[in-house]
């Protein structure tokens, strides 16, 4: 049997926020640690039926990128449970609402540039 570790380093300020996210996989092609503005983690305690979340986002994680981010995750899940079950319905249902969300955002995102300008 194999392992693999995968490694998070979270930097903080003095307020605790975090100003630098690091992580590398030991099965990973690269040595060199990686760097992100935010992570989603989460992990199925399948005793408590419940999940354990780790959500963290860098001080320079921009509005337009946390939406970008949530689309890409909201389809990822998609895939990710279409591949588990097989549910090509409800997979289409969450891919529909991950596409409204972030049509949503952008028209949002217009609004609030016209009343600037």
């Amino acid at each position: 049997m194999q392992q693999s570790t995968i490694t998070i380093d979270v930097l903080l300020d003095q307020q605790k926020i975090p100003t630098e996210i690091n992580w590398n996989a030991s099965q990973s092609s690269s040595d060199d640690k990686q760097l992100a503005k935010a992570m989603m983690v989460a992990f199925w305690d399948g005793q408590e039926k419940a999940a354990m979340r780790i959500d963290l986002w860098t001080k320079e994680m921009m509005v337009d990128e946390m939406a970008d981010f949530y689309y890409q995750n909201l389809m990822g899940l998609a895939d990710t449970f279409e591949r588990a079950t097989h549910n090509k319905e409800l997979v289409e249902d969450m891919k529909k609402f991950a596409r409204n969300f972030y049509t949503k955002f952008k028209d949002m995102q217009q609004k609030e540039m016209q009343k600037g300008l």
